[in-house]
């Protein structure tokens, strides 16, 4: 963390000027310099990114506020915090893997990720014609998915019957 504290302030990272809303209703301003932990955080959230499902990664970034504000309101020794803790520590069995990343004026630029628990797949994760799925699987999907706003829309009065 040391030495990513160097590096990091020396390309301005992390530096964060914010008026925040205390516990007790007013407001103040704090001016926070977190060069390490910004890039720590960084490359952390962009593995979480590959190896993680879209609904855990969401589920994860809800609880990330409940946390947040358990803690900047003094709650840390409560059995929801733990609970907290252990859905986050669960999530982070299979996180492993290396990130790459240029550090200019102020900017993180991810410049390349990789896991051996990624989900992303080059060889599933096209559009193109392939033998992994029936392209036209997709135009029913489609139809099904915008089921309900075709419904909307014809109470409306504003779609085709059909």
């Amino acid at each position: 963390m040391e030495r990513l504290n160097l590096i990091g302030g020396e390309h301005a990272i992390g530096r964060m000027d914010m008026v925040e809303n205390r516990l007790v209703g007013m407001k103040s301003r704090g001016v926070y310099e977190t060069p390490g932990g910004t890039i720590l955080y960084t490359a952390h959230r962009e593995l979480e990114g590959i190896v993680l499902d879209r609904e855990t990664l969401r589920a994860k970034d809800r609880i990330a506020i409940e946390y947040a504000d358990l803690v900047y309101n003094g709650r840390w020794y409560t059995p929801l915090r733990e609970h907290y803790d252990a859905f986050v520590r669960s999530t982070q069995s299979n996180l492993t893997g290396e990130v790459r990343l240029k550090l200019y004026k102020g900017n993180i630029i991810i410049a390349g990720r990789r896991s051996p628990y990624s989900l992303y797949r080059e060889d599933l994760a096209t559009f193109a014609e392939d033998t992994v799925y029936n392209q036209q699987d997709a135009a029913g999907f489609i139809r099904l998915y915008g089921l309900p706003l075709k419904v909307q829309a014809l109470l409306k009065g504003e779609g085709p019957a059909s």
